[in-house]
């Protein structure tokens, strides 16, 4: 009896992140995800170029503004208008921040190294 209920069990939690995957619903023309601020994005910045440099691409928020000035400053984008750029910002933050490496933890902080090619093995590498 135990078995058939953890059977039960698995079956609702693979149900519901199944639900939690599906939940992004993607622009069938553009590839973009649909969310708040979508049409802001998908008017501003396909108008210049492929939504792939956008699905393709992964940034902080901070990246992502660096990647309009550069555009402003040497593509010839427009200037927009504050509350435009707060929408767009927010979006591609929020959809299309830096990739994560799926099941990989955080790189280690390593404070001291040793030697471990000598018979000093243990001594601290200054």
């Amino acid at each position: 009896m135990k078995h058939l209920q953890g059977l039960v069990v698995c079956l609702m939690l693979l149900s519901v992140t199944a639900m939690a995957i599906g939940r992004e619903k993607i622009d069938a023309r553009s590839g973009l995800i649909i969310d708040r601020n979508f049409e802001t994005v998908r008017q501003n910045c396909t108008a210049c170029h492929s939504a792939k440099l956008i699905t393709q691409t992964g940034a902080t928020r901070e990246g992502w503004e660096k990647t309009i000035r550069w555009m402003q400053r040497t593509q010839n984008l427009w200037q927009f208008p504050a509350k435009t750029e707060k929408a767009i910002l927010d979006y591609l933050a929020r959809n299309y921040g830096p990739p994560r490496a799926a099941g990989r933890r955080a790189p280690l902080v390593v404070d001291k190294w040793y030697r471990l090619d000598s018979k000093d093995a243990n001594r601290l590498v200054e």
